[in-house]
């Protein structure tokens, strides 16, 4: 691994987990990075998850000693998401490398195009445990499930789970969305580290980067226009990344 490299991991991860907390996407910059850097499909696959873990357990602390509640309800829907990460994790491996690099550029193209619809002004409520439906369940199913088998905009899903389904608050599926990410990500990694799938120089190079990124995504307020901003940066980055696996 060259300084340049190091440097780019660094800075990739830092935008990656500042994104990550505060909407969707980061995953579309670091797994394509380490991809540009010549790790195989699998491998960056695997390796990507020791960045997200990280800053998972960065961003978790860091809402915690903001004041962010309803824990035990993350955990319950944790559980659902905990089983399809492992499924997803395993199915992940069974592909062959062309096939995920499409299905990665197909995700990508998705995930873009849903960052760019308006969210509903929505009445929303806090959380509570009767409200967690069995359609609920196994929505944190499919979420995990996805998230296993490859984590690109898995973001997204939530605002769609947490925001439009259970009209919790933005600020609150932030929350919600990082510690169950956290749980569902720890077996999903087990799973890629048994079959020698991680990186660990490059991963925790993201990884440190991703917990700069996390923890200031806490701490800084962004305004409406600040986050519009870097929306439109995040998509145009993303477009060239796709373009760029297109190209090969």
């Amino acid at each position: 691994m060259t300084l340049l490299e190091a440097l780019a991991l660094l800075l990739i991860g830092t935008l990656a987990g500042f994104i990550n907390v505060l909407s969707a996407g980061g995953s579309m910059l670091t797994l394509p990075l380490l991809m540009f850097l010549g790790l195989p499909p699998q491998e960056a696959n695997g390796t990507n998850r020791v960045s997200i873990v990280l800053q998972s357990v960065s961003a978790v602390i860091s809402f915690l000693r903001a004041g962010a509640r309803h824990v035990g309800l993350s955990l319950r829907l944790s559980v659902p998401a905990v089983v399809g990460s492992l499924l997803g994790a395993w199915l992940s491996l069974q592909v062959s490398d062309a096939l995920f690099e499409a299905i990665l550029v197909a995700v990508m193209a998705g995930a873009a195009l849903l960052m760019l619809l308006p969210q509903p002004r929505l009445d929303t409520r806090p959380l509570t445990a009767e409200r967690l439906t069995p359609a609920v369940y196994l929505a944190m199913f499919a979420i995990g499930l996805y998230g296993g088998f490859i984590q690109v905009g898995v973001g997204i899903l939530f605002i769609v789970v947490l925001y439009r389904m259970l009209k919790i608050d933005l600020g609150q599926v932030n929350a919600f969305k990082v510690l169950i990410i956290l749980v569902y990500t720890l077996p999903a990694l087990a799973i890629f580290l048994i079959n020698d799938q991680v990186r660990w120089g490059y991963g925790l190079l993201l990884a440190a980067g991703s917990m700069l990124g996390a923890w200031l995504a806490v701490k800084v307020n962004v305004s409406p226009r600040g986050a519009f901003v870097v929306k439109w940066l995040t998509v145009a980055v993303i477009v060239a990344i796709i373009l760029r696996l297109l190209l090969g």
